[in-house]
């Protein structure tokens, strides 16, 4: 069986321990991740593992034959061939293995066949055929085909040069080439960073159905809860392993901590007392003896240290600026780039203090829905309106690039932070995985990455009430990730934001924008609900396809099943229709109950706002004045009365429709 194994591996960078006697193995079946903080030497083990770098001490060793494929994080630029040759360049192998049949066939014309080395050849030749036929090298178009697109690429990308694309694309490329290979051990270091919720749910798919072993890096907890049944953790140079899937892995770990933080703050407090005793008895002869007793306890005490990744810390946001009911009402807004139309006719209105996250296939309008709501793109049709006092924050992955200069993070933030928060930066700091030393690096040496967080604490210590968040999870780790996320669930403003990490949209959001060719679509639940709401939407298109009659699923004489198809297609374009025609009276209520529901939401601000002037002291001083607030909220009174039993009617309906 096909496996990769190291023992007792210990690799050193200058005066600090990478690897301590790490040992792993890994075979087809196993379905692993490797867990740790950043810069705990994931990427590290990952290449020691692949056999890119050796071990200072320890072993590896790999089955005779097992193939194993390696895929960094980033870093990989193709060019000189267009999309698809160089997805083919994954046969590369197989060639080989091609040359050496041929090579084997010229060798046996010649030989006998009683002859030891022929049965050899035959054996060799035979082995080498079949794995050629198991690799898929005979449909390797339509297999080519399959993982670029699966991946998210476009038919009309195939024959473009790699040249052109980005470095998020150009790691996609990366990536199919070595699901290509289909080798006997995978290693995927941060596959998900450049894929959008698509190509991850095809990525989840693909591995599923892998049959060899593979081990992964990612900081995307719902995709390894999918994908994985055993969880390594890298943490100060030592591997530990638990059992079940990442979420299980995190429970166990989290029971680990507090039992080690309860030890930690006992050791704590007996460390205190010792050094009291030991100040207060120091320079007493009579308590000599003692002293250095517990001067020489405290010498070999094992100290517990919490590595500062697993302290909690907390963001603290400034006083948010007071604002109105409404954060924003868009009409009519649409989006034109040539003759491309990216959005069109969208209608929004939002609350304060909702959170609402806007999904869609990569080209949908996302970055520019976001760019318009924030102000950066004043180029649209139609209206943008803020609610009063609204204070608009955006953040995106370019937020970056105006960075630079000699001052250093430390220094950058504490200028950006509030009086009130500076003595806190450190620790924020820590949060977006600046850490130690790191915090005195200068801007001008930033990665894009490092820069992009800096940008994204920097934007949460401003005091705005509607953050824009387009992929603020980018360049997290999973507990970077979570502090960010109970940052933004204690923030009482409102959040418009785009992501492809699922447990973070499903745990964040409170309504969902579905942008699609087919339109726009506002679900009111969070995304977990519009997963469910498309599941639901396709059984009902499944249920409504039609269905072959259950006697003409045998094998039957030709004759009998062209009369019993003739005798049933009249039936089913039936049903077809009648499906049809429900499945179009449900997207004509909802899209009626949609109209009512945000009918009834204007309704109720403008009955706040007039409660707002009746309960001010100018108007209630001024009888006339009083009368006509008072008539003007008894007329929006009887609207909403009558509005809510418009909607009553048209949910019975909708009701009716879908049952």
């Amino acid at each position: 069986m096909a496996f990769v194994q190291i023992t007792k591996v210990s690799l050193a960078f200058g005066d600090r321990d990478i690897l301590h006697e790490v040992s792993l193995s890994l075979a087809a079946g196993s379905r692993s991740s490797l867990a740790g903080v950043n810069g705990s030497g994931k990427s590290t083990l990952m290449k020691v593992i692949a056999g890119q770098i050796p071990g200072d001490s320890g072993d590896r060793a790999v089955q005779k034959g097992s193939r194993v494929s390696y895929l960094p994080q980033s870093g990989i630029v193709y060019r000189g061939r267009t999309l698809r040759e160089e997805a083919e360049t994954a046969y590369t192998g197989i060639i080989t293995l091609l040359h050496r049949m041929e090579a084997i066939g010229r060798l046996l014309e010649g030989a006998t066949q009683d002859d030891r080395s022929t049965s050899l050849l035959l054996e060799e030749y035979h082995q080498i055929q079949d794995q050629v036929d198991h690799s898929g090298y005979y449909h390797r178009e339509q297999t080519v085909a399959m993982v670029l697109s699966g991946l998210g690429f476009f038919p009309t990308d195939m024959d473009r040069p790699t040249g052109e694309f980005s470095e998020g694309w150009q790691m996609r490329i990366a990536l199919a080439k070595v699901l290509l290979e289909k080798p006997d051990i995978l290693l995927l270091d941060e596959p998900t960073n450049y894929l959008d919720i698509e190509a991850r749910s095809w990525l989840e798919s693909w591995l599923r159905s892998f049959t060899g072993g593979y081990l992964l890096v990612s900081h995307d907890r719902y995709f390894l809860d999918s994908t994985v049944t055993e969880v390594y953790e890298l943490c100060q140079g030592k591997l530990t392993r638990y059992g079940g899937n990442y979420t299980a892995y995190e429970q166990v770990r989290e029971q680990a901590l507090e039992s080690l933080m309860k030890r930690y703050e006992a050791q704590q407090e007996e460390i205190a007392k010792a050094e009291d005793l030991i100040r207060r008895f120091r320079y007493k002869a009579t308590k000599a003896a003692m002293v250095q007793e517990r001067i020489k306890r405290l010498e070999k005490m094992e100290r517990i240290v919490i590595p500062e990744s697993l302290k909690k810390i907390r963001i603290t946001f400034p006083p948010l600026p007071h604002a109105g009911r409404l954060a924003l009402t868009l009409k009519g807004v649409g989006k034109r780039y040539g003759t491309r139309q990216v959005l069109s006719g969208l209608d929004l209105l939002l609350e304060s203090g909702e959170r609402l996250v806007v999904v869609g296939r990569n080209g949908a309008g996302k970055t520019t829905l976001l760019r318009i709501l924030s102000g950066r793109d004043p180029n649209f049709q139609g209206t943008l309106q803020y609610g009063a006092g609204i204070q608009p924050g955006y953040f995106s992955q370019d937020a970056a690039e105006t960075m630079g200069g000699s001052e250093t993070v430390l220094e950058f933030l504490e200028t950006e932070a509030p009086t009130a928060l500076i003595p806190k930066v450190r620790d924020m700091l820590g949060a977006f995985l600046f850490r130690g030393e790191e915090v005195y690096k200068p801007l001008s040496v930033l990665s894009g990455g490092e820069k992009s967080r800096l940008a994204l604490l920097r934007m949460l210590l401003k005091p705005m009430n509607l953050l824009i968040l387009d992929e603020p999870t980018n360049h997290l780790d999973i507990y970077s990730k979570d502090i960010l996320l109970d940052t933004l669930k204690a923030y009482t403003g409102t959040i418009i934001f785009v992501s492809h990490d699922r447990s973070f949209m499903e745990a964040l959001s409170t309504k969902t924008l579905e942008l699609s060719p087919r339109g726009v679509r506002l679900f009111y639940g969070n995304y977990g609900y519009y997963l469910d709401r498309l599941e639901r939407e396709a059984r009902e298109e499944s249920d409504a396809s039609p269905q072959v009659p259950q006697s003409l699923q045998v094998t039957t004489p030709e004759s009998r099943c062209s009369e019993g198809l003739s005798a049933a297609l009249p039936r089913a374009a039936d049903r077809r229709e009648a499906d049809k025609q429900r499945q179009t009276l449900i997207r004509r209520l909802e899209r009626q109950e949609g109209e009512i529901l945000k009918a009834l939401e204007e309704l109720e601000g403008e009955k706040a706002r007039l409660e707002g002037v009746l309960g001010s002291a100018e108007v209630y001083r001024d009888g006339t004045k009083t009368r006509l607030v008072k008539a003007q909220l008894a007329a929006v009174n009887g609207l909403i009365d009558g509005k809510t039993k418009e909607w009553e009617v048209k949910a019975e309906e909708l009701e009716r429709a879908r049952t």
